[in-house]
């Protein structure tokens, strides 16, 4: 049976795997259990042999590693759902781009592409036309732009070649390099250049499963990369921007080949320029027909745009507060946008909602959406909270891609290729002429009569003596002959008068 057990309310609460392709969101405000939701749903997959990606925002998701232990409080709550309950861990790889506390995640400069690069920049619409510009030289001279040291390099070759590449492409200009510059500059500074290099990340890797068929929970730490809220959400776009190209069509399938996980997703559209919203929009909307899942989490409903929370079929509303005039406006928002149940007063009820309790609706048979359940959402088997540096260990150890990505490789690239470019143009480059005429200069170290020669007859560097004493007896000489040739035309001149 390809079903999820939410929670329970007067009823069972199913997710069900074959409308899972028509994305989700769970959201609530903090402390009200949107990362139990978000364990029951990925542990859930995973049981279904279905791969999961999902950021590790706070350190608690890495607790799907490892199985969990009855508590008193967690017998209350099993007893209350009434439910069948064993200690389960899932197969979990564990990822950062930072290469710490899990593989590394790499991609090319060229993968990411200018569009994506210029956002992380934050570049203006003329700096993210030269950029494309350059990307385009790179691509008619054949130079791979695999990290930043390459992409540096490409700059420099435009700057100096920007007459040509100007003519044939389009103007460019120092101004817009150097901004280029400086922002990869500040790139560099936030440790983004960690993700730019090789080998990049295959994403048939994040859509495994292992020997007993489950599926794997690949695991980004991103406690440290929250930080870089830029860096954070243009990484996750541009996996999803991948997958999008990269699968092939699959329709409806009776389960997803992957489910993507986005916390903390205001962030992919905070200041996000209206052609990339519409970029998502267009994502989100098509890859369901790749068999991907995307959920999103969130405080507010309000933080996806309409646009995008109108392909969301599947929700898990935890609670709001109402505390300011905007809360309020949040909860009735969120309210309108759920199926109605006589039963249940959404307003009322998003506002009162416990710890671990959701306002939930999933769709049905047919693509219907369930009418909106207060439902007491379900334990998961594995740990709910934090793991130990020695347990992240033994379970990286155990990973079947570390031996492909935990050693970086630097090919010959656009770097390389210009500095040896470079190289050869110096060593073809004819000596320059000497400026005098005289013998040879002296060698270092050379004999008494070697730098009398020099001293006398001069090098090609400087003047000798006997060449500076002539060109002073011919000007004094000059200088005489021009006097008496002009004393004698003035005293003709005034004999005459």
């Amino acid at each position: 049976m390809n079903e999820i057990l939410v929670g329970k309310s007067d009823q069972d609460v199913w997710l069900h795997a074959k409308y899972a392709n028509r994305h989700g969101l769970i959201a609530g405000a903090t402390g009200t259990g949107k990362s139990v939701s978000l364990m029951v749903l990925a542990e859930g997959f995973s049981k279904l042999g279905v791969p999961v990606f999902l950021a590790d925002v706070k350190g608690d998701l890495a607790g799907l590693a490892q199985a969990g232990t009855m508590g008193e409080k967690l017998k209350e709550r099993i007893d209350r759902l009434g439910i069948d309950w064993a200690p389960n861990a899932n197969p979990v790889v564990f990822w950062d781009i930072y290469g710490k506390l899990g593989h590394p995640v790499r991609t090319t400069i060229s993968e990411m592409g200018p569009q994506l690069l210029g956002r992380l920049l934050e570049l203006n619409d003329t700096q993210q036309g030269v950029l494309e510009v350059v990307f385009k030289a790179a691509d008619e001279d054949g130079l791979l732009i695999l990290d930043l040291k390459d992409l540096r390099a490409m700059l420099n070759f435009a700057s100096e070649n920007a007459k040509a590449i100007s003519k044939q492409y389009g103007l460019i200009s120092p101004a817009s390099i150097a901004a280029i510059q400086r922002g990869l500059l500040s790139l560099e500074q936030s440790g983004a250049d960690h993700f730019f290099g090789e080998p990049a990340l295959d994403l048939a890797d994040f859509m495994r499963q292992d020997m007993s068929g489950r599926g794997i929970v690949n695991i980004l730490a991103a406690d440290q990369l929250i930080l870089k809220p830029r860096l954070y959400s243009t990484f996750l776009l541009w996996m999803l921007s991948e997958l999008f190209e990269s699968l092939p069509e699959a329709g409806d399938l009776d389960k997803p080949k992957l489910v993507f996980f986005f916390d903390e997703a205001h962030l992919l559209f905070d200041d996000a320029p209206p052609a990339l919203i519409q970029r998502i929009e267009q994502v989100v909307r098509l890859i369901r027909s790749k068999a991907v899942g995307v959920y999103f989490c969130s405080q507010n409903p309000d933080d996806v745009p309409q646009v995008v929370l109108g392909q969301l079929g599947n929700r898990v509303q935890h609670a709001l507060r109402a505390f300011t005039p905007r809360d309020q406006k949040a909860v009735r928002a969120a309210a309108e946008t759920f199926p109605p149940n006589p039963k249940v007063d959404v307003v009322a009820v998003i506002t009162q909602l416990g710890v671990g309790e959701a306002l939930v609706t999933t769709l049905q048979d047919r693509g219907i959406p369930l009418p909106v359940q207060r439902t007491l959402i379900a334990s998961p088997g594995c740990r709910i909270g934090t793991i130990t540096d020695e347990e992240r260990a033994t379970v990286r150890s155990r990973s079947p891609v570390g031996g492909k990505y935990d050693t970086e490789i630097d090919r010959q690239s656009a770097f390389e290729k210009l500095a040896a470019r470079t190289e050869a143009e110096a060593a073809a480059a004819p000596a320059p002429a000497s400026r005098g005429a005289g013998p040879a200069p002296a060698e270092a170290g050379g004999g008494l009569m070697d730098k009398v020669s020099g001293v006398l007859f001069g090098t090609g560097r400087r003047q000798g003596m006997l060449e500076a004493m002539a060109k002073s007896a011919a000007r004094n000489a000059g200088g005489q002959i021009s006097r008496s040739i002009m004393r004698g035309v003035l005293g003709g001149i005034f004999k005459g008068r």
